[in-house]
């Protein structure tokens, strides 16, 4: 079964708010609410990774020494395995917008549970719900 390596991060606003994206329709699982972020490319370290994807997903910059390790999630879909490790952001520079016409929503940990997530995103609830 093949592996898949993705990375994602909560982004914490001021407020104490986790940032969610829809998928847009046409993508798999299109519809559902996830954390932003991407597949790991060849050579590149998990930080590289949300640097690139929030540069291009989202229009904001974040800095490598921003981005804390929290947790993983390890996930078996029906055509591959799934490894995410899960980091949180509270500093960035510029303003956070959908450069790929998915609907942003910023949540209350609390409430993460009331939006449809991918199974893989689930697990990791619990672990936000303690970040403010």
């Amino acid at each position: 079964m093949k592996l898949l390596l993705v990375v994602a991060v909560a982004l914490v606003d001021a407020d104490g708010r986790i940032l969610l994206a829809q998928r847009p329709p046409g993508k798999s699982m299109a519809g559902l609410w996830e954390f932003p972020g991407g597949k790991i490319e060849p050579g590149e370290r998990p930080e590289e990774t949300l640097i690139r994807e929030l540069a291009e997903e989202l229009g904001i910059t974040v800095k490598a020494d921003c981005l804390a390790p929290l947790t993983f999630a390890s996930h078996v879909y029906e055509d591959f395995h799934l490894l995410m490790p899960l980091y949180v952001c509270r500093r960035w520079t510029g303003t956070i917008q959908g450069r790929e016409g998915q609907a942003l929503k910023w949540v209350r940990p609390r409430q993460l549970r009331d939006y449809p997530m991918p199974p893989a995103d689930e697990p990791l609830i619990p672990f936000l719900l303690d970040l403010v």
